[in-house]
């Protein structure tokens, strides 16, 4: 019998709005994965959503202190940690501690470095917490930056993220840290009618870019879902290059088939129905 890929998956949730848990559960338990969830909080809706003031929500991060003690005391290993979204410096403190205290040779580190999109930090995100994130950033083996967040990570201002394919590739050797770790730059467009990813393989040092036909909008979730896609490619054997093809393809699909129906773009993509070609 083969053994489940165990992954403990260092999330928010949002009850309304597909983004974090709830589409990274689903995708990687399809792909043959068994997704272990660290909550960092709990949401009424993702933070999109209009009125702000009278939403929910729960910080974990006591709850995440206790669960990484319990799963020490258990001497719970697992496959990959992937983490997404974080709410504070204690919140990537206590990551770091559990990468620390339960990484063995094989677990893959993926670091998905949400810091902010579109030009712009977060506004729950200071200055001091994307040093910490940078910081963190440098022990996985694996970030899947947008292009804000990788002009974050290298210092660069958000007018220089590269255009050409030159350009993109400088990137990300630079983000690979001379080759210590692998790289997935998403959002990446050389052309007005395509977009896509890059990567970089840091056993092959081998770049690669895969791109689909742009779809009109902006969709909340889709980097959740990207970065899922290609964690539970990676754990079933396929390679980075393979990995961000099929995370790309299967990105655009979502959104294209969310255009068709015409799901409110605030509710995500609607990829539920494609989660069959994911077996």
């Amino acid at each position: 019998m083969n053994r489940t890929p165990k992954v403990a998956a260092v999330h928010d949730l949002s009850g309304l709005g597909r983004c974090s848990l709830s589409v990274i559960l689903p995708v990687l338990s399809v792909m043959g994965a068994q997704c272990c969830p660290l909550p960092t909080a709990v949401l009424s809706a993702h933070t999109a959503f209009p009125a702000p003031e009278v939403a929910a929500f729960q910080d974990l991060t006591g709850a995440m202190e206790q669960t990484l003690v319990h799963w020490e005391a258990l001497h719970t290993s697992f496959d990959a940690i992937y983490s997404g979204f974080l709410g504070s410096l204690q919140q990537i403190d206590v990551l770091q501690s559990l990468i620390h205290r339960l990484r063995r040779k094989e677990t893959l580190v993926l670091i998905d470095p949400v810091m902010g999109d579109h030009g712009r930090v977060y506004r729950t995100y200071t200055p001091e917490m994307c040093e910490q994130m940078i910081r963190l950033a440098a022990e996985a083996d694996l970030i899947t930056p947008n292009l804000t967040e990788a002009a974050l990570l290298l210092g660069e201002p958000f007018h220089r993220i590269p255009t050409s394919q030159s350009g993109m590739e400088e990137w990300l050797r630079r983000l690979s840290l001379d080759g210590k770790r692998s790289v997935v730059v998403t959002g990446v467009s050389f052309t007005p009618k395509a977009l896509g990813a890059g990567c970089l393989d840091c056993r092959s040092g081998k770049i690669r870019f895969a791109m689909a036909p742009l779809e009109p909008g902006h969709f909340f979730g889709t980097g959740d879902l990207f970065a899922a896609v290609l964690l539970g490619s990676l754990l079933r054997g396929e390679t980075l290059s393979e990995s961000t093809a099929r995370a790309v393809d299967f990105i655009q699909k979502s959104v294209a088939r969310t255009l068709a129906v015409g799901t409110p773009m605030l509710d995500g993509v609607q990829f539920e129905p494609l989660l069959r070609e994911l077996l």
